[in-house]
């Protein structure tokens, strides 16, 4: 066995408390090198009468490596263990420090898990675990108040430039809470609506009033009650990066320079603060002088921003808060923010904009979720035809080992936003690959979210043109495409296994496009079967029961042999399932 390969440590994603009574343990093994992985586990303090087996399942496989994954639920809330190794007929056994051919005495040098905390816990809100979200860009979505209009709005629907305004507010979106209650969406996630000199407002000017252009405190107040009502939850976007360089305490700092009281409120290089050839002279937003960075170790900054988001959950009773650039503001800060709308809303969901591996800001102490870009490029990658199925289980089964499992369960998932092309476009215009990747994202483990207008086939490119104007009038709707969207989120909220059972590849080969996957908890039995290709064709698969039925249709789909054979469309795809006996889960 190779054993330079294995890999555990006793912390973080490796090992860590799922709830008050289990405790999730991972070990990592060289791709197809070890036939089976046992933890043997017991108390430090008395071994021999607390001691038991628990048989690692292989929960996933990358392009180099095996991982293993199993629950221990220790008598005594906390757990020492060793790792029993099987290849063949060798037998190895991995201690926290060193590997031994012979089982040694416990439990010294064994791994630890010194005491499952309900303090320590990662909880992310149950709502997450059940939400479909709905991302809005106020201005875009829809027009209610046109007397709020700003100088210059466009025609509703006129192609966007990278200043246009054309009128949408929360008026708008509270005169359509039905067609959002109508898609089946159960929250919605906001770009921001704070006074700003932008339409897209990711530049802020007063972080304690709602843009004029949007609306005002008594509309927000009202469509978040109107939300509630229908149970839809609603979270805002916070940037708390940075501000606009019209925030009076910049340009305070701007006419005083260092003799401003907020001059240590940001990161200022030299004074005067200005742009010289391009680059300013204080940190900002990229390169962007209109956004100046805050200095969130200023205690002042601190108490200020933390005061900005406790405010708005208390004012309109938001449910949670999107973290824009959240991977450039420091650690301390995210802490103490988790704090501060935990105690105000314990249930708040806070979601961070971090773009590649998250695990630093997921561990419980700051951030329940972050939008998973990795997952939308690989996804869009497969199904756009940029990899075959052995690539894209590899991919994926990469991510899932990325994190815990109950991070897994709630983790942000969009297939695009208002930061990408949309996803039709990046598909090629293709709707029965759009189809595939929704009925992906649905069945997939994570909270799903949906980029308005993606239900209707909107279509745009990169910045400005995925920010097009929702389309309202039906004749110009993609209602095929509609009914189908309420069809993936109906299938999704009536069936819990969707949403917290295990996945795991059933069918995934190299040089082959198509896949099979499962999802699975203690009541029922899902597998999923793709053609990712443009040709029909018969997927046939293993499978030992034979009471299956189509996800959709109701049809029972028999067995032949031991295997499943389904005949697909050009890139079409099949949901079934089975009922579970407690014998079978």
């Amino acid at each position: 066995m190779f054993r330079e390969a294995m890999y555990h440590v006793p912390r973080d994603k490796w090992a860590y408390s799922y709830n008050l009574h289990t405790i999730h343990l991972r070990f990592r093994t060289k791709k197809n090198d070890v036939d089976r992985v046992t933890a043997l586990t017991g108390d430090k303090y008395d071994w021999n009468r607390t001691y038991f087996e628990v048989e690692l399942e292989k929960a996933a496989t990358d392009e180099y490596f095996d991982y293993w994954e199993g629950p221990v639920r220790p008598k005594f809330k906390r757990v020492a263990y060793i790792f029993r190794l099987t290849s063949g007929n060798e037998t190895l056994f991995k201690a926290d420090n060193e590997f031994h051919d012979g089982f040694p005495a416990p439990t010294g040098g064994f791994y630890e898990f010194p005491y499952i905390h309900a303090v320590d816990l990662f909880a992310a809100p149950d709502w997450a675990k059940k939400a479909i979200f709905y991302q809005i860009m106020p201005d875009r979505f829809a027009k209610g108040d046109p007397s709020i209009d700003p100088p210059g709005t466009l025609a509703w629907g006129a192609q966007p430039t990278l200043t246009d305004y054309f009128g949408g507010d929360l008026q708008g979106v509270l005169d359509r809470v039905d067609y959002l209650v109508e898609l089946g969406i159960n929250a919605i996630y906001f770009t921001p609506i704070f006074t700003a000199t932008t339409y897209h407002k990711y530049d802020t000017v007063d972080y304690k009033t709602i843009d004029p252009h949007l609306g005002d405190v008594a509309v927000l107040k009202e469509l978040v009650e109107a939300c509630h009502g229908k149970g839809i939850r609603v979270i805002l976007d916070a940037v708390f990066n940075h501000c606009s360089d019209q925030f009076p305490p910049f340009r305070d700092v701007v006419l005083k320079g260092a003799y401003s009281p907020y001059a240590d409120w940001f990161h200022a290089n030299k004074f005067p603060l200005e742009v010289r050839d391009g680059i300013p002279t204080y940190d900002t937003f990229g390169f962007y002088g209109n956004m100046p960075k805050f200095n969130t170790g200023n205690e002042e900054v601190r108490k200020y921003l933390l005061g900005v988001a406790k405010y708005w959950i208390k004012e309109v009773g938001v449910d949670g808060w999107r973290l824009d650039v959240a991977d450039e503001v420091d650690h301390h800060f995210w802490r103490e923010f988790r704090d501060v709308v935990k105690a105000a809303k314990p249930d708040a969901y806070l979601v961070g904009e971090v773009w590649s591996d998250s695990l630093s800001w997921l561990m419980g102490d700051q951030f329940d979720s972050v939008m998973n870009y990795p997952f939308s490029d690989k996804v869009l990658a497969f199904f756009g035809g940029g990899m075959d199925g052995y690539q894209f289980s590899s991919h994926m089964s990469s991510l899932l080992m990325r994190y815990p499992q109950q991070t897994n369960e709630v983790v942000f998932n969009m297939l695009c936003s208002h930061d990408t092309p949309r996803l039709l476009t990046r598909l090629g215009g293709d709707k029965r690959k759009l189809k595939l990747a929704i009925v992906f994202l649905f069945t997939y483990m994570g909270t799903p979210c949906i980029f308005y207008g993606d239900e209707i086939g909107l279509q745009g490119g990169a910045d400005p043109d995925c920010r097009k104007c929702m389309q309202w009038e039906p004749d110009k709707q993609d209602r095929e495409l509609h009914s189908f969207y309420r069809l993936m989120i109906m299938l999704r909220k009536r069936n819990p296994a969707l949403r917290g059972g295990r996945f795991r590849f059933l069918m995934a080969e190299s040089g082959n496009p198509c896949i099979v996957y499962e999802r699975i908890d203690d009541h029922i039995h899902f597998t999923i079967w793709m053609n990712n290709t443009g040709q029909p064709n018969i997927l046939s698969h293993p499978i030992e029961t034979d009471d299956w039925r189509d996800a959709l249709t109701g049809e029972s789909v028999p067995t032949t042999d031991g295997r499943l054979a389904i005949p697909l469309d050009a890139y079409g795809y099949r949901i079934l399932y089975r009922n579970l006996s407690p014998a079978d889960a």
